[in-house]
């Protein structure tokens, strides 16, 4: 069954951000866009090149109006201890959400129960907290922030202009299409 459209459950858990802790809800998601990306644990090696990727893209997120938030079924004790031990998680300024209970991965429907672990999940969410877009890889496929950037973009794109869809390989300022019977068989 699909999740697009899914309003995401109330939620209250503990992050580790920019070298404090503080809590998050589902109140913090709404009135703007927001990324969810699951991984499966910290001190991994597939995990640190995802997220390091997605520090060095933050501020494009950032400028784009949408929040991300990184999420594993750790602790915020052991994300700050992993910030404090590697370069790349320190370069992390996004909030990294614990979610020891698995709380958050399975209402996103990515918890391998018998690993108690997260799949590689990656998640828009509009400003209404709902799925626009998701995608959810093996563990051991890593993703790229640009591609996710690109979707957040596309969401954006099309919720302000109901009347159009992006192609793919659409970026901001690329041509994009508006549905209609002329355009049937002519693509």
């Amino acid at each position: 069954m699909s999740l697009i459209g899914k309003e995401i459950n109330d939620f209250k858990v503990q992050a580790f951000v920019e070298g404090d802790f503080r809590e998050v809800t589902k109140a913090d998601l709404l009135g703007k866009w927001s990324v969810f990306v699951f991984y499966p644990a910290d001190f991994t090696f597939v995990c640190p090149t995802e997220l390091g990727d997605l520090a060095d893209q933050y501020e494009q997120f950032q400028k784009i109006g949408a929040e991300v938030y990184s999420v594993s079924t750790d602790t915020h004790f052991v994300h700050k201890a992993w910030h404090d031990t590697s370069d790349t998680i320190k370069k992390i300024r996004y909030p990294m959400l614990a979610d020891p209970t698995a709380k958050l991965a399975k209402d996103f429907e990515v918890y391998i129960e018998d690993e108690g672990l997260a799949l590689r999940g990656s998640f828009v969410i509009n400003p209404e907290a709902k799925i626009v877009s998701y995608e959810v890889n093996a563990n051991n496929i890593g993703r790229e922030a640009s591609e996710l950037l690109r979707k957040v973009q596309a969401a954006q794109f099309v919720a302000e202009h109901g009347d159009q869809v992006c192609p793919a390989k659409w970026r901001p300022g690329a041509e994009t299409l508006r549905p209609s019977l002329d355009l049937v068989g002519k693509l």
